[in-house]
């Protein structure tokens, strides 16, 4: 991959965790309203397809941009 993202991304997570920065967002998120988006049992509809896919990277984006705009999401 052009990138090297294959390469890079254990230096990436490992930096995150030297940072704590899960544990940042999550103690600057406390107290904050919430916002949860409740989401049901996966593939009920039936076999796996693209629209799953398409849905879980939709309610990924709502959740980040909830907790972008203040939430504590």
């Amino acid at each position: 991959m052009r990138g090297n993202l294959a390469q890079r991304e254990p230096q990436m997570l490992a930096h995150w965790e030297e940072t704590a920065l899960y544990k940042r967002i999550r103690e600057n998120s406390a107290g904050r309203e919430k916002f949860i988006l409740h989401d049901g049992p996966p593939y009920a509809n039936g076999d796996i397809h693209i629209g799953h896919a398409l849905n879980k990277i939709i309610k990924d984006i709502i959740v980040k941009s909830r907790q972008m705009e203040g939430f504590d999401s």
